[in-house]
């Protein structure tokens, strides 16, 4: 045999010279959950080792993870049900403690690089991510409520906008809100290929965001469609964003890597809750060995185009390398 590809494999330095894909923590986008109160630290029973985080707590916690060399992080409210209304109106309220959370972060850490998530379900009253008429999510009305979201989440401090609703036209019509107001530098990542997944549960659970009534269907994309991504990610660039997000990851790597080979922006990729919650399941029953299969799981994501991947390993991730 002239060619022997074992040759390549011999030892780690040889390994390590050829190896295609590097995954680092500058990589990863860490997911934190906020909830209103001071010292919480709650612990999100379908999502072992994830939490709800107070202002307090969590300033301490992103300051561990940028030691660690983590940061970017992207932050979830949970909402109490008192303050939800079908139009989400206190998303941009002047007492909302998600707006105060991102100002104080701002303030303690200035190098930490803020992404929010710009949607109506956490604080609607139908658990909508648009206005709810007669069993119908109205498109064109929920672009101004996401408007004036983005607008009040640009001026407390947020370095990125992170439209999760899947609305048609929504990122042009935040690009021009956001523009509009003086905020031409925030960054918009778009949501741009959200599937209405079976691997969203634990994250509904730790935001008591789910719908009161019917799916999500209308708006978020069919799992078995991959072409229609591509339709989306064309018209999330041209109305202005400056990212594009797969979600999930792993079930969509396919739709990843063919956004990566499409498209010019950078690609991200989210490792949902559900996928979380598998692997950590799995490991805590002895049946996966964590430290091997979670840097896997990220790796197979990275190589499949995503430039950044949010996760919720990333803290994990960062201390196994360190």
């Amino acid at each position: 045999m002239l060619s022997r590809p074992r040759r390549n494999r011999k030892n780690e330095a040889v390994r390590g010279m050829m190896r295609e894909t590097h995954l680092g923590v500058e990589n990863l986008i860490f997911p934190l959950f906020l909830e209103n109160g001071q010292g919480v630290k709650s612990e999100i029973s379908s999502m072992p080792g994830m939490y709800r985080w107070s202002t307090d707590m969590v300033i301490k916690e992103i300051e561990e993870c940028m030691n660690l060399g983590i940061s970017n992080f992207v932050l979830f409210p949970a909402v109490a049900e008192e303050l939800k209304d079908k139009m989400a109106s206190h998303s941009w309220a002047d007492d909302n403690y998600y707006l105060d959370t991102i100002r104080k972060i701002k303030q303690a850490l200035p190098d930490a690089c803020l992404m929010s998530d710009v949607a109506m379900d956490p604080y609607s009253s139908d658990g909508h991510d648009g206005i709810v008429e007669n069993g119908e999510i109205i498109n064109d009305p929920t672009l101004e409520v996401l408007n004036r979201m983005s607008v009040a989440q640009a001026q407390a401090g947020i370095d990125i906008l992170g439209p999760s609703d899947m609305m048609d036209g929504r990122i042009g019509s935040i690009r021009r809100a956001v523009d509009n107001a003086g905020y031409s530098n925030v960054s918009i990542m778009s949501y741009t290929a959200k599937y209405a997944s079976a691997f969203y549960g634990p994250f509904r659970d730790a935001l008591d965001s789910a719908p009161k009534s019917g799916d999500k269907k209308t708006y978020q994309m069919d799992p078995a469609n991959k072409m229609e991504a591509i339709r989306e990610a064309m018209l999330d660039e041209e109305e202005g964003a400056d990212f594009l997000m797969v979600k999930p990851a792993l079930c969509y790597l396919d739709v990843i890597h063919v956004l990566k080979e499409t498209s010019t922006l950078p690609i991200t990729a989210y490792n949902v809750s559900g996928e979380y919650a598998m692997l950590k399941a799995a490991c805590m029953n002895g049946w996966l060995d964590y430290n091997k299969a979670m840097p896997e799981m990220l790796l197979s994501i990275r190589r499949a185009g995503a430039d950044a991947i949010l996760t919720y390993f990333a803290k994990d991730y960062a201390q196994l390398v360190k």
